[in-house]
This record gives structure tokens, C-alpha cells and sequence, in this order.
């Protein structure tokens, strides 16, 4: 039913059909708009793709030009040290900038790898030089830990780390990030993973000078790689990030802390079990104590050839070239020698007397401290001690660290002062309490065996110290093979602590007599002989106008008349030996130490024929030398030969030519290579033959008659200046 007023009731009738067809254009029009929205949604992230995709072009344009050339990397070789051995292979030194011993990622142990791919980058070889995941994870954690105050956490790659340690700088930048991601990238695909590890470990500094593993292993644990025992091989991959933080003893707790979390990594990571971790964590970190050489502590030898390496090489190869240098020094010999010039320099300042105490101790400072500074620069086996106690025929003495001792009076009697200024000798001592007093701090060592004290027969006890001091006369001791020229002892001083100063090689003195025997094998070589008389008398020579007289003399005062040559040699007589060079001329004289090495510009004065020239040691050894093997010039030579990093020869002492020598096949019972002797005749043999006679005859009958006790047939000649200023012998067996 319907009404006029126009209104819809309730009861009135609805048309369903006609709703219906209003409603669909609606749900069209959501679709319509669902769909846009996608639409838009999609072409932004379209955009913005085309938008990263050239913003990464762009930036690979840019950063990308001019970046150092990483194909460099394929035949690197990394700085590496010069170790230098003697004869028998013994370690001398070692000479780097960068302390590294380069050992292939091959050789290395494969537990050790594991160690630093846990603590380092455990993902390096399945990531392509960026590790996405690793980059995601520290950007969180140092979002998360802004603000706390904990340090935030890195995720360079191994191969990143290789990019900015050989081809970046270290500078915190965007733009070094951007550059070291874009070579790591490239690296990548040109190298090896293998390859790129293994610049890795040789090349990362791990702390105490150590670069590399190989080094980092000699320098905490004195091992090889291959000798590491798995909490060392932990140690090491813990000290990356930072080695002073985990140093090993200054901060031991934090190191076995990141040993152990190293230890915690490979147990995830599957490359050891649980049970070895945990045995592995309990081991404390036991440092190994370095003294820099094996068995023989040559400073002296060892500076020599670090000079003749830089003179041949250069500075360059010495300390990164990797050399190993053999060199002729004989330990024993050199060991030998080297006590021999301590103990005579020492027996030399005992018999001068006894000059006092190192210092009085007053009790103001620690008597611990003052004992180490007074040991600082003393022999290895000399020590400090404090006088507690003295008594007539002892004193008592403490050393460092309270070690009881004491000095009985036969280890003390010569410490009676020292002579008087007019050179007379004080009554000898007879009570030590008037040498020593309680509170002195003196020098000590263990018991010397002199011939006084072996006459006596004295045995010293296990608490007894001998009283030393440190002695004021210097010398120095060279032993050389006259054949070769081979240097196989040579100490240049008494303590290298004191003075790097090297006596035996830098020091110009006069030689003194003992220079006279090529005056006398000039002479030989002229037609003289050994029983050719010379008059020994007095000998007065003009020096020019204003100028004095020069009147040589024998040391004893004395003339001797006409006499043989053997007899001037042996009783070093210098009026026959000027005499002598008088007849034979200074030009020859010249000629003959320039010959031998021994001066190249000697002045043509009379008085040089006695020694009053100067020369050096291991020049008048080498000149004894070629006097002992025929008058064949020498060379004296430290160094036998010198290998690169790769085992190739680059110097070689000897250079004669051994044909057969290096025959592949090796030795099979061909016949002994003969070679030729290409040393340079400098004197007839006979004469050389002759010259090392009538030497014999001084160790028999003149100047050197203390050295015949010993049961060898020696031959030398002493030499002695003015004053006693110098004093040599040269001598051979």
C-alpha cells in the first residue's frame, strides 16, 4: 500500500535487484584503487632499485678509479729478517724492521688456521670478500649498545683486513670503507682464498716486534709452528684485535680470558671438542725467555757483520731481505778467546792493586735497586754484593735477592792499594779489613783458577766469590786461519755494554816491534839470511834543521856489536833493525806494509821500521798470516757466504772454481776436484819459510819465552810502544 506523502514505511515493499546493481560499482572501485596502490608501490621499489643499482655504479665509478694496483700482491714478498749464524749454524743476531719469518699457509698447522678463522672471520671461505650477515649483526649490536659504553664490535673480513694492511692506509674514514669493500671485492675473484690467507698470517702483527705467525711463535713460546700445542696456537688467534691489551704477563688475566673465548669460537665453530677446550683453557700462558742468540754471544763479530753486509748489500736487504749469512766464526774458539782476553785484562788490573768499592752504602735507598744498577753494565758473570761482615782472612757479602756469599782472603790478596805516584808497589795485603769494610758495595765473580792460586792448591767452596773490579785497560783478540783468512774469534773489547767501540778492528795503534819482522823479510828477500850480522851500536840521525836528533835505543840501554839477524829478531833489537832499514831504504819498508795490509801510506821515517806507525789487529794477524803460509795474500773475511729468502747463493767468500763440484748425481767415487791457488805471491817462500823460523826462535830463546811452557811449538813476536802505551803479541802454532 502506498501513501501520498512521499515517505517509505516499514511495510512498503523493497527492490533487492536494485541495490545490488549499486554496490558492484563500488567493490570495483576498491579494486581499482588496491590495485593502484600496488602499482605505485612496486614502481617505487623499481625506482628505487634502478636508484640503489646506480648509486652502486656510481660509486664504483668513482672510488673505483685509482686505487692502488692489488695485482701487486701476487708476487709479494714480504719484509723478512737477516739472520746471521756462525760457522757450526749457531744464531748470532738477527737484524729486521719487522721481526717475520714467512712460513707458505700450506706448512702452517691446520689447527692453528682454525684458531684465527674462529677468532677472525668464520665465514671466510664461503663470503666473497664482504660478509653481509657479519656487516647486519655489528650494525645491530652497536645500535643496541649505543651509549653503554662497550666497545663496538667490527665485521671486516680476513680479506678486508689484507686490503687495507697492504693497500690502504689505516685512516677512519667512509671513504677508505668504501674503497678497501670495492678491493676486497676485486681480490676476490683474482686470488686464491688460500692465497689470501696466507698474506694474512704472515703479514699481521702480533705483538712484541712479532709479524706473522711464525714470528709471534719464536717470540712468545721459542717453538716452531708445527711444535704449538693448541692453547698456544688459541693465544696467538686471540691477539689480532689488540696484543698490548692481552699481553701475557702485564695483563694475564684479559689474555687467558681472550685465549679461552678463541677456545669457546672453535668449539662452535666444529673444529675441536669440548673436552679438549676445557683442557686447553686450564693451561696458563707460559712465556718463553729470549736472550736474541742460540749458544755463542759474539756483540763484537756479530756488529762487524752487520757493517759488511750493508757495505755489500745495503741497508734495505739487511733488515727486509731475508738473508742468511754464514759466517766463519768457530764458537769454541770464539768462546775460548774471548775468556781468555777477559780474564788477562782483569790478572792485568789486579796486579795495578785495588782502587776502592763501587760505592758506600748508606742505607738511604734499596739496596736491591742499587745492587741491579751497578750490575747493568757488568759481564754476565760478574755480580754486585753488599759487605756484611769482614774479618781478617774473609768477608761476608750479600748478592741480589739475599743470596748469601763470601770472599775468602785468597780471592782477595791482591787488593792492596794502588802503586804511589813515584810507581813503588805497597807492602802486600795482609789483613782484608784493610780493603774492604762493611757496607761496600763491590764487584764480584765466581772463583778464578790463577796460577797462584793452583800452585797453592786452593779449592774454593760452593758460597766463595772472587773480589773483582772492572779494569781500565782495554785490548782486544782476533783468531784467523792464515790459509783462508777466515776470522773464526774476534773480540773487540772487554764488555760491549761499556763500548761498542771495536778494538780489534777500528783501533789505530803502533804495533812496536811487533811490526819488525817485515823490515827483517825485506831484508831476506834482498839476499840476506838469518845469520847475516848486523852491527847493533849506536845510530844517530839527522832530522833536519831545528829539529833534534833521533838516537834509537835498545830497551835493555846496551850495545851488542855486530850480530845476526836471527838474534835482532829474537832479542827485538832496535838499533839493528833501523840499521837495517837504513841499508835497505824506507821506500822498500813502505812498499813491504803496503804489501802485507798493514799501512797503505806509511811516512818514510826511520822510526817507522819500529813500529811507530799505526795498523789495527786484524791487519797485523792477517800480515802474520800470509807470513805462515808461504808469503799467499790473504784477505780477512768474517762472512763464507750469503743466501737470499730463496736459498739462492748471492756471496761467496772463496772464489775459486770447483769444476764437479756441484754435480748433480753428487758423490760417486770421482776423483777430489783439485783447486788452483789463485791467492797472489807477495814474498819469495823461502823467505816466508825463514821469517816464521827465526820467529820460533823468539818464542825459544828471546822476548816471548813465557809462552814456551806451553807444550806446542809456537812461533810470534811481541811488541810493546813508549810507556808501555801498547802491548801485542801475534803468534801462531
Amino acid at each position: 500500500m502506498s501513501r501520498d506523502d512521499g515517505l517509505h514505511y516499514d511495510d512498503d515493499p523493497v527492490d533487492l535487484t536494485e541495490i545490488e546493481r549499486s554496490g558492484r560499482p563500488q567493490r570495483k572501485s576498491l579494486l581499482r584503487r588496491f590495485f593502484g596502490v600496488l602499482t605505485v608501490l612496486f614502481s617505487l621499489m623499481f625506482l628505487g632499485l634502478v636508484a640503489a643499482s646506480a648509486a652502486i655504479l656510481w660509486v664504483f665509478w668513482t672510488y673505483g678509479k685509482g686505487l692502488p694496483d692489488y695485482h701487486q700482491l701476487a708476487t709479494y714478498e714480504p719484509p723478512v729478517a737477516t739472520r746471521i749464524h756462525a760457522g757450526n749454524g749457531a744464531l748470532l743476531a738477527e737484524h729486521a724492521t719487522e721481526k717475520r719469518v714467512f712460513v707458505p699457509v700450506e706448512a702452517m698447522p691446520p689447527l692453528l688456521v682454525q684458531a684465527f678463522l674462529s677468532a677472525e672471520d668464520k665465514a671466510f671461505y664461503s663470503h666473497f670478500g664482504i660478509d653481509p650477515r657479519a656487516l647486519v649483526r655489528a650494525t645491530v649490536t652497536n645500535a643496541m649498545n649505543y651509549g653503554t659504553g662497550r666497545r663496538p664490535i667490527g665485521a671486516s673480513t680476513i680479506t678486508q683486513q689484507v686490503t687495507k694492511n697492504f693497500l690502504l692506509t689505516n685512516e677512519v674514514s667512509i671513504d677508505r670503507k668504501i674503497k678497501e669493500a670495492i678491493l676486497s671485492l676485486r681480490m676476490e675473484r683474482a686470488f686464491t682464498k688460500d692465497q689470501i690467507l696466507g698474506l694474512y698470517l704472515n703479514e699481521i702483527y702480533l705483538g712484541l716486534g712479532s709479524y706473522g705467525v711464525a714470528a709471534a711463535a719464536l717470540n712468545y713460546f721459542d717453538k716452531a709452528l708445527d711444535q704449538l700445542t693448541l692453547d698456544e696456537m688459541a693465544y696467538l688467534a686471540a691477539l689480532p684485535k689488540a696484543p698490548a691489551n692481552y699481553h701475557p704477563i702485564r695483563r694475564s688475566d684479559a689474555a687467558r680470558a681472550r685465549r679461552n673465548w678463541v677456545l669457546t669460537q672453535m668449539v662452535e665453530n666444529g673444529f675441536i671438542s669440548e673436552g679438549r677446550a676445557r683442557v686447553a683453557a686450564g693451561q696458563s700462558i707460559e712465556v718463553a725467555v729470549q736472550t736474541g742468540y742460540d749458544s755463542t754471544d759474539a756483540p763484537y763479530f756479530a756488529e762487524e757483520v752487520r757493517r759488511d753486509i750493508v757495505e755489500k748489500f745495503g741497508e734495505d736487504m739487511l733488515y727486509s731481505g731475508g738473508l742468511s749469512v754464514r759466517t766463519t766464526l768457530d764458537p769454541a774458539l770464539h768462546q775460548a778467546a774471548r775468556t781468555a782476553l777477559e780474564q788477562g785484562l782483569e790478572a792485568l788490573d789486579r796486579r795495578q792493586g785495588w782502587r776502592g768499592p763501587l760505592e758506600s752504602y748508606d742505607g738511604s735507598d734499596d739496596i736491591e735497586a742499587v745492587l741491579a744498577s751497578h750490575e747493568s753494565g757488568m759481564l754476565d758473570n760478574h755480580f754486585a754484593a753488599i759487605v756484611t761482615e769482614v774479618t781478617k782472612d774473609q768477608a761476608q757479602i750479600r748478592l741480589r735477592d739475599g743470596q748469601p756469599g763470601r770472599i775468602p782472603f785468597k780471592l782477595a790478596f791482591w787488593a792492596y792499594p794502588p802503586r804511589d805516584e813515584d810507581g813503588v808497589r805497597p807492602q802486600p795485603l795482609a789483613d782484608l779489613r784493610d780493603a774492604l769494610a762493611i757496607g761496600d758495595i763491590v764487584m764480584v765473580q765466581p772463583p778464578v783458577a790463577t796460577p797462584d792460586l793452583i800452585r797453592d792448591g786452593f779449592e774454593p767452596e760452593q758460597e766463595d766469590w772472587s773480589l773483582s773490579q772492572r779494569p781500565l785497560v782495554e785490548g782486544a783478540i782476533v783468531a784467523l786461519d792464515p790459509h783462508t783468512g777466515r776470522l773464526l774469534a774476534m773480540s773487540g773489547g772487554y764488555n760491549y755494554r761499556d763500548s761498542e767501540f771495536n778494538r780489534a778492528v777500528q783501533a789505530l795503534r803502533q804495533p812496536g816491534s811487533a811490526f819488525k819482522p817485515f823490515v827483517y823479510l825485506a831484508a831476506l828477500d834482498q839476499g840476506y839470511n838469518p845469520t847475516t850480522r848486523i852491527l847493533d851500536a849506536p845510530l844517530v840521525v839527522d832530522q833536519g834543521q831545528g829539529k833534534p836528533k833521533w838516537k834509537p835505543a835498545n830497551y835493555t840501554r846496551r850495545f851488542y856489536g855486530p850480530s845476526i839477524m836471527r838474534v835482532g829478531i829474537e832479542k827485538s833489537r832496535n838499533l839493528m833493525t833501523a840499521r837495517l832499514a837504513m841499508n835497505l831504504g824506507m821506500d822498500e819498508i813502505q812498499d813491504y806494509a803496503r804489501r802485507f795490509g798493514l799501512n797503505d801510506n806509511l811516512p818514510p821515517l826511520l822510526s817507522m821500521s819500529l813500529g811507530a806507525g799505526e795498523t789495527t789487529l786484524i791487519r797485523l794477524t792477517a800480515a802474520y798470516g800470509m807470513l805462515v803460509n808461504g808469503g799467499k795474500k790473504i784477505t780477512p773475511s768474517l762472512i763464507d757466504r750469503v743466501q737470499d729468502r730463496h736459498g739462492k747463493t748471492i756471496y761467496r767468500h772463496d772464489l775459486r772454481d770447483c769444476k764437479g763440484c756441484t754435480d748433480e748425481d753428487g758423490w760417486s767415487g770421482q776423483e777430489v776436484p783439485d783447486l788452483a791457488d789463485i791467492r797472489p805471491q807477495l814474498t819469495e817462500p823461502a823467505s816466508a819459510f825463514q821469517m816464521v823460523s827465526m820467529l820460533e826462535g823468539v818464542i825459544k830463546r828471546g822476548t816471548g819465552r813465557r809462552i814456551d811452557s806451553l807444550d806446542l811449538v809456537v812461533a810470534g813476536k811481541t811488541g810493546t810502544t813508549n810507556d808501555n802505551t801498547n802491548g801485542w803479541f801475534i803468534g801462531f802454532t
